[in-house]
């Protein structure tokens, strides 16, 4: 659990318990959080957003602002694992 402010609000970062990652992947996600800056504070209780990390893959967050500002990462996507749909077809996700 990390805490951080962002806007005059004090903020709790937690991992869900899934998520096993080590500390320099726990930092970069922090890192990524604070380039958030004032966007952070917009999101209202219960929403989710993601944040496409080049060294992680698709960050899942979820915001809770009741009774604490607590953002969780619950799951963490890499890259091997993302999909795209076109019309009825899915294929793997690949950057160009």
């Amino acid at each position: 659990m990390y805490r951080f402010s962002i806007e005059n609000q004090d903020w709790i970062l937690r991992f869900s318990p899934n998520i096993q990652i080590e500390a320099e992947e726990k930092q970069a996600i922090i890192s990524s959080i604070l380039q958030l800056g004032k966007d952070l504070p917009l999101y209202s209780h219960g929403e989710s957003f993601l944040i496409m990390n080049d060294q992680l893959g698709i960050i899942v967050f979820n915001v809770e602002k009741i009774p604490s500002m607590i953002l969780t990462v619950s799951n963490i996507v890499t890259e091997n694992k993302w999909y795209i749909q076109k019309n009825l077809t899915i294929k793997r996700y690949l950057k160009e």
